[in-house]
């Protein structure tokens, strides 16, 4: 049972993070108050990708958002009327199903830093948290 209980804890606390999701700005690929895994291991032998779907601590312990990659380090993005531009190309997003005509202008991202929004662009810009992440920032990929 100890062997059990500890196994559980190292498993929960350091491997994967239970979080639940507030909020509509990863719709419709995920519903707010709905419990999701995050995976601490996912980033240990490679990198974020684009289009992977990752927990990002902002603020404190608790907080934790949940957004998709977009862009890479070194890469410009730029998002124009509602479209995101990698490298001045039109990026293909399946995932995206409403979207307002958004205009952000290019950014060009250091080294470690990533470009992340979320999946719901119905929204207006002002309601919806996107841009620059710093990569220790990340703390895994989204499961489930």
């Amino acid at each position: 049972m100890l062997v059990l209980a500890g196994l559980s804890v190292v498993t929960f606390k350091w491997v994967l993070i239970p979080i639940r999701t507030e909020g509509v700005s990863m719709l419709p690929t995920y519903r707010s108050d709905t419990f999701n895994l995050v995976n601490r291991l996912s980033y240990v032998r490679a990198s974020p990708r684009r289009g992977d779907v990752v927990a990002i601590r902002l603020a404190g312990p608790n907080v934790v958002y949940v957004k998709r990659i977009v862009g890479l380090p070194g890469e410009r993005v730029a998002i124009v009327g509602g479209q995101v531009h990698v490298n001045g190309e039109v990026m293909l997003e399946p995932y995206v199903k409403h979207r307002r005509p958004w205009d952000v202008g290019e950014v060009t991202l250091a080294p470690d830093e990533y470009f992340v929004m979320g999946d719901n662009r119905g929204m207006s810009p002002g309601e919806h948290d996107f841009g620059r992440v710093d990569g220790w920032r990340i703390l895994g990929r989204v499961m489930f």
